[in-house]
């Protein structure tokens, strides 16, 4: 059997060497559309373009829904100025100090060399200088960086956020088909999340995910004081915007310290990750049970040191973690009620004890 973390860099690779900007993740989302063919997991588009995949060896249990986004900041071309030059608005965060002139992007889907121009206007609305004539007329344009390398334990390319989600998300579908786990097992994979989470709010608001399930968000997110590349996935207990559901988190706290006694290699951290807003912020005001799960990520949306714009990193070990815990979380759903409850039988305990002790120590002696 292939070893997870070969499998990981095998998915990661195919996903990331299809640039994509919000609205145009027509060549990643192919790609997982190829790899589920390859695997039989049935797969399916929504009217919005989002991708549905299913593993489903449990019809009754109730659905984990694991989520994440196929785009990354790019630029949205909005006309041609020349046969070399092309008006184009960036869509995602990234500060201003970053977009300086001749900065190397390229032209997609022809895949031509160009360099960032001109600023026009007060928005994030640039001039793109080509090198050449582009006889295919370009529909968005990315950094000009390397799709996928790894090295040392790390992934390197330009979209790490979130294509290591969307990885992640199919490797874990792909590991419990392998182990003929009894679960129910969706994938959630989302358009446009970089200009206001636009797939994730038409899956939530649309009725395609039963209204029970347990969704998880699945990031990447910015390394912050606290957290360690390295040392496993993060239980995120919330974002910039929200914390999310407390039950849900101490669930996949449960199983993360089961599975730690039981896999030497599982690490995990816990935290507060306020770099940004994710997906599980949507997903939860819509009503749905949410937890997050994220990786630590380097130089994140292509944000380096010193205003430089260079490929996001991420670490190995700690994407194959997020997997396990994933995989794990949901072959232990019908113990959902069990592992959850723990926390509460712990207080009411202590409470039995603190009304026999208390008394006796009220008044002042």
């Amino acid at each position: 059997m292939q070893p997870l973390s070969e499998l990981l860099c095998e998915l990661a690779e195919r996903l990331m060497r299809h640039p994509a900007a919000p609205y145009h993740e027509h060549a990643p989302r192919a790609e997982v559309e190829r790899i589920c063919a390859e695997h039989g997991l049935p797969c399916k588009r929504d009217r919005f373009g989002n991708l549905l995949v299913r593993f489903n060896n449990a019809a009754r249990q109730r659905p984990v829904a694991l989520a994440a986004h196929l785009d990354h900041p790019g630029f949205e071309i909005l006309r041609p100025l020349s046969s070399l030059r092309w008006l184009a608005r960036f869509r995602g965060g990234v500060p201003d100090a970053y977009f300086r002139p001749g900065v190397p992007v390229r032209l997609m889907p022809a895949g031509i060399s160009a360099k960032l121009g001109r600023r026009q206007g007060f928005d994030k609305t640039f001039e793109i200088r080509a090198s050449q004539p582009c006889h295919i007329g370009p529909g968005f344009a990315v950094w000009d960086l390397e799709d996928f390398a790894v090295q040392h334990g790390r992934i390197y390319g330009r979209s790490c956020d979130d294509l290591i989600g969307v990885a992640a998300i199919l490797a874990t579908l792909i590991e419990l088909k392998r182990e003929r786990a009894r679960t129910n097992v969706l994938g959630v994979i989302s358009r446009a999340e970089e200009v206001g989470f636009h797939g994730a709010l038409a899956f939530a608001a649309g009725g395609g995910l039963p209204k029970n399930s347990f969704v998880i968000s699945l990031e990447t997110s910015r390394e912050l004081p606290g957290v360690k590349m390295g040392q496993g996935v993060v239980l995120r207990v919330g974002d910039r915007t929200s914390i999310f559901n407390p039950e849900a988190t101490r669930y996949l706290a449960e199983v993360a310290g089961e599975l730690s006694q039981r896999q030497a290699d599982f690490n995990f951290q816990r935290a507060l990750m306020s770099g940004g807003t994710c997906e599980a912020t949507a997903y939860q005001e819509f009503g749905f049970q949410t937890a997050a799960v994220c990786v630590a990520l380097g130089n994140y949306h292509n944000c380096a040191g010193r205003n430089r714009i260079q490929a996001e990193y991420v670490s190995v070990s700690d994407v194959c973690s997020m997997v396990d815990l994933l995989v794990a979380a949901a072959g232990h759903m019908p113990d959902y009620a069990r592992l959850t409850a723990k926390l509460p039988r712990q207080l009411h305990q202590m409470l039995r004890e603190a009304c026999k002790n208390l008394p006796g120590t009220a008044e002042a002696k």
